[in-house]
C-alpha cells in the first residue's frame, strides 16, 4: 500500500517518487496527452530535469530514436519541430501564417485567444496541422519558413539543433506511448465503473438509472467579447438554448471560429451540474463527444477536494481520474483558490495552455477572477423536452404506465412543480408522491409539497421497517431525528456548506443509519487517497432544497425559545437572499414565525433601501451612481423574495407586512410568471391604504404569446387608486385587435401612470395605433406615453395621435424617437401639443423632421416653460434650424439636459448656441457629439462653460476637434478657478476626434486629475487614426488614476501603447477602489500584455 506523508498544514503530499506506478510516473514525466487524429499536445513535454519545491529530482528518459530521426517523418511527427520553429520564429509568426495560407481573420483570432508571441506561434502550428492532416508535413513547413525569410530557423531544423528543448511526444509503439495507452484505459475503467449506474430511491433498489438517463438543459449565454455593452434585455435576447455540449464546438452557434479553450458552466446549488458533468466526462472517455474525440485523457476533478499546494499530478492521482473537467469552483477551498495555487493557475492558461477546460460552479463564486471564459453557459436543470419520457420510465418500472400522462399534463400548469421537477432527483419523489397520492402533489407551496414529499418518504419507511405511522405526525423517534438532522442542516448553510461530517453528526448522536433509511441523505465516501485526515464519510442531502426544507422545519420548531433573528444570522439583504429559500421554508411551517421573518425583512428594507426614490426605477438622463444601480436591481430581488414569502403563508398580516417593506413594486412580467397567483392574491386583498407608492410592471423580453394573456388574467377586474407603470417593450401590438384588447385591459387600471410601448418588435401602425388614441379617454392620468421605436407610424401616425392628446393633460414625458416622422408629421402634431402644459420631457431623436419640420416645433415650444430635457438627436437640421431654435431655447431656463448630436450644425450653430448659454444655467447634461464642430467651435463653448455651473455630463465626441481644442477644453474644465465644472462634472466624452493625435491625449492625461468627481471617461482615439500613447503619457495615466477616486470606466479605444506602458496603466486600473471596466481593443494590445483583468474588457472592431 502506497505511503502517504503530510507536510504540514497546507495538506501537500510527501509521496516518494518510487511510489507513484510506473505508467503515472510516465505519464507525470512526458506530461502529454496524445490526441487521436488531432493530435493536440496538451502542454509541453518534460522530459527535461525538473525539481519539486523541496529540491528533488525527478528521473529523466533518454530521448527515444524517434526524436533522432531525419526531417522525413511520418506526419504525426511534425510536432516534434514545433517547439524549436516556436522558441525561434516567435514575433516573426504572423509572416509564417500568411505563407501557410492563413488569412488575416484567422490570425486574428489566434492573437486573441494567446498571451504572446510564443504561444501564438504555438497555436498556429497546431491549426495548421490540424487542418491539413497527411499534407502538413516538415517539407512544407520549411518551404513556408524559408518563404518567410526565416531561413536561420529552416537551417537550424536541418542541423537538427535542439539544444534543451525536449521532443513533445514519444512515437508510437514506445514505452511511453504503451503506458500512456495504459493509463488512458484505466481512467476510462474507472469512469464507467464508478459514473454509469445510480440508484435515486432508496426504497427502491429494483430503480436504477444510468447516467445516460439524465437530460439537462443547457443556456449559452453571450460573452461581454461578442454582445459588447448591450442591455440586459439584449443579452436576454442573445441567449440560446443549447441541444447538447457539443454545441458549444460548433461556429455558428457560439460565434467563434475557433474551439473554445474554457467553457463555464453556471448553475444554483442543486441544480445537476455534478450530475451533468460526470454523464460528459463518461461519454468523453469513449470518444462519443467532440471533446472526447479531441482529447483522449479526460480527468474529472472535484475541487472540493482540492488542497492547498496540490499539483496538478497529484489531484488526479488523488482522485483516480486522469482534457480536463472540474466540478465545483465554488466548493474550492479558499486558500486552493489563492494565487500562484495550481487551479487558479489552470485556469488562467499557465499550466496546459493547450488544454481544453470545462468548470462548473455557482453563479458569482469568482471564476472569471482568473480566466475569461470563452464560453458561459448556464445549466437550466432537466430538459421539458424529456419529461414525458423520464416519468414513463419511472411508471413503468412501478407498473403504473397510465399515471404518467396524467403527471405530465398536471404538471404543465403547476408553476412551483415546473421549477422543482427541472432535477431529476426531485421528478423521481414527484413521481413516487404521484403514485400514492395525487392530491398531494397539488399542494401550492413549497413548504406543502416538501411536506408531502416527507411524509410519503416517512410511509416508505414505516413500510419498510415494520413501523407503525400514526395518523397524526410523524413517528417520535423519525421526527426527533428529523429535527436533529435539521439543526445540522441549518448550521451547514450558515457556513455554506452542503454537506455534514459524519463523524459530528454521530457527536450529535443522530440516528443517522435511520436518515440514510427515510432517503433524505445518502452517504458520501471521499475518493481522496493523499489526505486520509479530511472527511472520510459525510451526508449529502439529495437536492440543496431538501437541506434547506429541514433546516427550516428546526428553525420554526426552536424559535419559540430562541430569537429568530439570531437563529438566521439575518445581519443583511446580502445573507437574506443567501438564506431566501430557508426563509420560504421557514415561514411556510408557522404562522407567527412568518410574521417575525417579514417584521424583520421590513427592518432590512428600510436600512438597506431608505436612498431609494421612485425616480431611481426610472430611466435617468443623469448620471446614476453605481451604488443605486446596484441597489434598484437588489431591491427587484427582495420585492421576489417577499412574494414569495408571501405565497407560503397567504394571511392579511403578512400581506400588510410585505406591503410596509415594498413601498415601491416593480416586478419583470416573464420572471412573475411563477409568482402569479401570489401577485394576484396580493392585487386582490391589499387595502387602497397600503397600495404601494408606485408599481411598475415590465416586460423585458417577448418569449411566447402567453405574455399577452398575462395583464389580462392580472387586471380582471377595476383596482382604483392603484398608480402603474406600464412597460411593453417586446409586447407586439401590430394589428387594431391586439391594441384594442390592451385598452380593454387598461380601463381596470384608471392610476396607470406611464406606458412604454417603445421597441421595434412591438410593430404599432396607424391603424393599430387607433384605438390605443380612442382609449386615451380612460388614462386621463397619464404621466408619460413612450412610443419609440415604431417606425411604421410615420406622418400617418402622428396625425391619428394628435387627436388624442388632449385627453392627456397630465402628460409630462412624450417620447417619440424613431418613428419615422418628417415635417408634414410634425405640422400635424405641434399643434396639438399646446394643452400638454406640464411636458418636461420631448425626445424625437432620428426622424427627417429638417430645419422645416423644427419650425412646427418652434412655434409651440415656448408654452412649455416646464421643460426639462430636449432630445432632438439626429433631425437633420443644421446652422439655419439652429438661429430659429436658440431664441426659443432662452425661454427654458429650466433645462437640465439638451442633445442636439448627429445633426450638421457646425462651429457656427455651436457659436449660437454657446452665445445664450448663460440663459441655461439649470444645464447637467450637454450632448453635442457627431455635429461637425471643430477648435474654432469649442473655443466659443469653453466662454460660456463657467456658466454651466451644474454641468455633469459633456459629450463632444466623434467631431473634427484637434490638439488645441482638446487641451484647450479639457484645461478649461480642470483648472479654471471661476468654473465649478471641475468639482460637479462626472462624464466627458471626448473620442473619435479625427484632429487629436497622442500628444494631445498625452497632455490630456496630465490634466485630468483636476477632475475628481469623473465616474466616466472616454478619451479614446479615432478609428481611422489610432493614436499611440508614450510611455510617458501612459504614466501620467496612471498617476492621475488614484486622484480620480470615483471612476468608474475608462474607454482607451483606438490608442495604442508600448508594453511597459500599457502594463502600468492596467496595473494601476487594478488597484483603483471604483473602477470596473477599462475598455481597450484587442488588435491594440502589445505582445506579451497581461489581459486576464477581469476589469479589462477587450473587443475587435475588425
Amino acid at each position: 500500500m502506497a505511503k502517504v506523508v503530510e507536510n504540514g498544514q497546507n495538506g501537500q503530499s510527501g509521496r516518494e517518487w518510487s511510489e507513484w506506478p510506473e505508467w503515472w510516473r510516465m505519464v507525470r514525466m512526458t506530461r502529454v496527452v496524445e490526441n487521436g487524429q488531432n493530435g493536440q499536445s496538451d502542454g509541453e513535454c518534460s522530459q527535461r530535469k525538473r525539481k519539486e519545491e523541496d529540491g528533488r529530482e525527478f528521473p529523466v528518459k533518454k530521448k527515444s530514436a524517434s526524436c533522432r530521426e531525419d526531417l522525413s517523418t511520418p506526419v504525426g511527427d511534425v510536432r516534434k519541430y514545433f517547439y524549436y520553429i516556436r522558441e525561434h520564429v516567435s514575433s516573426d509568426w504572423k509572416d509564417l501564417a500568411f505563407h501557410l495560407g492563413f488569412w488575416w481573420s484567422d490570425v486574428s483570432n489566434i492573437e486573441g485567444r494567446n498571451r504572446d508571441d510564443k504561444s501564438r506561434c504555438m497555436d498556429l502550428l497546431e491549426e495548421w496541422l490540424k487542418r491539413n492532416g497527411e499534407r502538413a508535413t516538415i517539407e512544407v513547413l520549411m518551404e513556408a519558413l524559408i518563404k518567410a525569410d526565416l531561413q536561420s530557423v529552416v537551417d537550424g531544423l536541418k542541423q537538427k539543433e535542439f539544444p534543451g528543448v525536449p521532443c513533445p511526444f514519444e512515437a508510437a509503439g514506445t514505452e511511453s506511448s504503451s503506458l500512456t495507452d495504459i493509463f488512458r484505459m484505466n481512467v476510462k475503467k474507472y469512469y464507467e465503473l464508478r459514473l454509469t449506474h445510480f440508484k435515486p430511491l432508496i426504497w427502491d433498489d429494483n430503480f436504477t438509472l444510468t447516467i445516460s438517463d439524465i437530460f439537462t438543459q443547457l443556456e449559452l449565454i453571450p460573452t461581454a467579447k461578442r454582445t459588447g455593452n448591450r442591455s440586459e434585455s439584449d443579452r436576454e435576447e442573445q441567449m440560446k438554448e443549447l441541444k447538447s455540449l457539443e454545441d458549444l464546438f460548433k461556429p455558428d452557434i457560439t460565434g467563434q471560429l475557433t474551439a473554445p479553450r474554457c467553457i463555464l458552466i453556471e448553475g444554483e446549488a442543486g441544480g445537476g451540474k455534478t450530475t451533468f458533468l460526470s454523464k460528459e466526462a463518461l461519454d468523453a472517455v469513449s470518444q462519443k463527444t467532440e471533446l472526447g474525440r479531441r482529447h483522449s485523457i479526460i480527468l474529472l476533478i472535484r475541487l472540493r477536494e482540492v488542497r492547498v499546494g496540490e499539483t496538478i499530478e497529484e489531484m488526479v492521482w488523488d482522485q483516480c481520474v486522469y482534457e480536463t473537467t472540474e466540478n465545483g469552483y465554488d466548493e474550492l477551498q479558499p486558500e486552493a483558490r489563492a494565487a500562484g495555487q495550481a487551479i487558479p493557475k489552470l485556469l488562467s492558461g499557465k499550466l496546459y495552455p493547450y488544454s481544453t477546460i470545462v468548470i462548473t460552479s455557482r453563479p458569482s463564486a469568482g471564476v472569471q477572477e482568473y480566466t475569461r471564459p470563452d464560453c458561459h453557459v448556464r445549466i437550466m436543470g432537466f430538459s421539458h423536452r424529456h419529461l414525458e419520457a423520464y416519468m414513463q420510465q419511472y411508471f413503468t418500472v412501478v407498473g403504473k404506465q397510465e399515471l404518467a400522462r396524467n403527471l405530465a399534463v398536471h404538471v404543465q400548469d403547476n408553476e412551483l412543480l415546473n421549477t422543482l421537477i427541472q432535477t431529476p432527483i426531485f421528478l423521481m419523489l414527484v413521481c413516487a408522491l404521484w403514485a400514492k397520492d395525487q392530491e398531494m402533489v397539488s399542494a401550492g407551496t413549497m413548504t406543502g409539497l416538501y411536506d408531502n414529499l416527507l411524509i410519503c418518504l416517512v410511509r416508505k419507511y414505516c413500510k419498510r421497517e415494520g413501523v407503525n405511522m400514526p395518523t397524526e405526525g410523524l413517528p417520535t423517534e423519525v421526527a426527533e431525528s428529523l429535527l436533529q438532522l435539521g439543526k445540522l442542516a441549518l448550521q451547514a448553510l450558515l457556513r455554506n456548506d452542503t454537506l455534514l461530517d459524519l463523524t459530528e453528526v454521530e457527536k450529535e448522536k443522530v440516528n443517522w443509519v435511520l436518515l440514510l433509511k427515510l432517503g433524505v441523505v445518502s452517504l458520501e465516501v471521499s475518493s481522496s487517497r493523499l489526505y486520509p485526515l479530511i472527511p472520510r464519510k459525510q451526508l449529502s442531502f439529495p437536492h440543496k432544497t431538501m437541506q434547506e426544507f429541514l433546516a427550516g422545519r428546526y428553525v420554526a420548531h426552536a424559535s419559540g425559545s430562541q430569537d429568530i433573528v439570531e437563529l438566521l444570522q439575518l445581519t443583511s439583504i446580502t445573507k437574506v437572499f443567501e438564506l431566501s429559500n430557508l426563509l420560504q421554508f421557514t415561514c411556510g411551517c408557522e404562522s407567527q414565525v412568518a410574521q417575525a421573518v417579514m417584521e424583520e425583512l421590513c427592518y432590512l428594507s428600510d436600512e438597506e433601501f431608505s436612498h431609494l426614490q421612485p425616480d431611481d426605477f426610472h430611466k435617468s438622463h443623469l448620471p446614476v451612481k453605481s451604488e443605486v444601480q446596484k441597489s434598484v436591481e437588489t431591491y427587484k430581488r427582495f420585492v421576489l423574495l417577499c412574494l414569495k414569502v408571501l405565497n407560503e403563508r397567504k394571511e392579511q398580516e403578512i400581506l400588510q407586512a410585505v406591503s410596509k417593506a415594498l413601498p415601491v413594486v416593480i416586478l419583470d412580467i416573464n420572471r412573475m410568471k411563477k409568482q402569479h397567483t401570489t401577485f394576484k392574491y396580493y392585487l386582490e386583498n391589499i387595502q387602497p391604504l397600503h397600495f404601494p407608492d408606485r408599481m411598475i410592471l415590465e416586460l423585458s423580453f417577448f418569449r411566447s404569446a402567453e405574455d399577452l394573456q398575462y395583464l389580462e388574467k392580472t387586471f380582471p377586474s377595476a383596482i382604483p387608486g392603484l398608480q402603474l407603470d406600464l412597460r411593453l417593450r417586446y409586447m407586439m401590438f401590430g394589428s387594431p385587435d391586439k391594441t384594442a384588447w390592451l385598452v380593454s385591459v387598461l380601463k381596470n387600471v384608471p392610476g396607470l401612470r406611464v406606458l412604454d410601448l417603445s421597441d421595434i418588435a412591438t410593430l404599432l401602425t396607424p391603424s393599430s395605433l387607433q384605438p390605443l388614441v380612442q382609449g386615451f379617454s380612460h388614462m386621463s392620468l397619464l404621466e408619460e406615453l413612450d412610443l419609440s421605436w415604431n417606425p411604421e407610424l410615420g406622418d400617418a401616425g402622428m396625425e391619428v395621435l394628435q387627436v388624442g392628446l388632449p385627453s392627456l393633460p397630465h402628460l409630462a414625458v412624450l417620447r417619440l424617437a424613431r418613428v419615422g416622422i418628417t415635417a408634414l408629421g410634425m405640422s400635424f402634431l405641434a399643434p396639438y401639443m399646446g394643452n400638454l402644459l406640464r411636458l418636461t420631457e420631448l425626445d424625437i431623436t432620428c426622424n427627417e423632421i429638417g430645419n422645416t419640420g423644427l419650425e412646427f416645433l418652434i412655434s409651440v415650444l415656448p408654452i412649455f416653460t416646464a421643460m426639462q430635457v430636449l432630445v432632438l438627436s439626429d433631425i437633420r437640421i443644421g446652422v439655419t434650424g439652429m438661429r430659429t431654435l436658440v431664441p426659443v431655447l432662452c425661454q427654458l431656463t429650466r433645462l437640465i439636459k439638451l442633445d442636439i448630436s448627429n445633426n450638421a450644425i457646425g462651429d457656427l450653430g455651436l457659436e449660437c448656441l454657446a452665445a445664450i448659454l448663460h440663459h441655461l444655467t439649470a444645464m447637467k447634461v450637454l450632448v453635442l457629439s457627431e455635429t461637425g464642430i471643430s477648435d474654432r467651435g469649442v473655443s466659443s463653448l469653453i466662454k460660456a462653460l463657467p456658466h454651466l455651473v451644474r454641468l455633469q455630463v459633456l459629450n463632444l465626441s466623434d467631431n473634427d476637434i484637434g490638439d488645441i481644442g482638446i487641451v484647450s477644453l479639457v484645461q478649461s474644465l480642470a483648472t479654471a478657478p471661476h468654473d465649478p465644472c471641475n468639482i460637479t462634472l462626472q462624464e466627458l466624452y471626448i473620442s473619435w476626434n479625427t484632429g487629436v493625435t497622442g500628444a494631445g491625449l498625452g497632455r490630456v492625461t496630465q490634466l485630468i486629475s483636476k477632475l475628481p468627481a469623473l465616474t466616466r471617461l472616454d478619451m479614446s482615439g479615432h478609428a481611422d487614426t489610432p493614436s499611440h500613447l508614450s510611455n510617458t503619457a501612459a504614466m501620467d495615466l496612471t498617476e492621475a488614476l488614484p486622484r480620480l477616486p470615483n471612476l468608474e470606466e475608462l474607454n482607451l479605444f483606438y490608442i495604442s501603447m508600448e508594453p511597459a506602458g500599457f502594463n502600468a496603466v492596467v496595473q494601476a486600473a487594478d488597484g483603483h477602489p471604483t473602477l470596473k471596466e477599462l475598455h481597450y481593443e484587442t488588435e491594440q494590445v502589445p505582445e506579451g500584455a497581461e489581459t486576464t483583468a477581469s476589469y479589462l474588457k477587450l473587443s475587435s472592431f475588425q
